[in-house]
């Protein structure tokens, strides 16, 4: 039986982005019972250089939607980074999720060697499919959806491994 390059993309980050949705569901759960406005875990960061909740759970969207859509080909969607609480980065979760569910199979079919560019302001960078997706797309997204979880666990939210893995088959 051989592997998909969408059989290693599309579900993965499917599950991750589910798995994020439940933890900032978790989060807002905590701050209505501490009576803590939500939006200040949206602003959490463990450093001031870096970015803060909010935009970590922007770019593992980016980056998710973006995945699906330069491997199937098509244009990648593009999301207004306004999100200011956690119910409006639910919803942006949402919104990728949506997206992503409508990419198939079919339209990764040799996807592996298909060619991603990707621009930056001081950088392009420049991958075959297979390259671009597990030197890029799963490290980033396992990343910015890791700052996340020790975002919510610095902020006191009563999350676990499981949360972040969610349902193992």
């Amino acid at each position: 039986m051989s592997i998909s390059l969408y059989d290693v993309t599309i579900p993965v980050l499917i599950r991750g982005l589910r798995n994020l949705s439940t933890i900032l569901e978790k989060a807002e759960g905590h701050a209505a019972s501490r009576k803590v406005d939500p939006a200040v875990f949206a602003q959490l960061r463990l450093f001031p250089d870096m970015h803060p909740l909010a935009r970590q759970v922007q770019i593992a969207c980016d980056t998710a939607k973006g995945a699906a859509a330069r491997l199937a080909g098509i244009d990648v969607p593009k999301h207004e980074d306004v999100e200011v609480g956690l119910a409006d980065l639910r919803a942006r979760i949402g919104k990728t999720l949506e997206f992503i569910g409508t990419v198939t199979a079919a339209q990764l079919d040799g996807a592996e060697r298909r060619a991603i560019e990707i621009k930056f302001p001081s950088a392009t960078w420049r991958f075959d499919g297979l390259a671009y997706v597990t030197d890029f797309v799963l490290p980033n997204f396992f990343f910015h959806e890791s700052m996340v979880y020790a975002l919510l666990r610095k902020g006191g939210v009563a999350i676990g491994k499981g949360d972040f893995l969610g349902d193992i088959q």
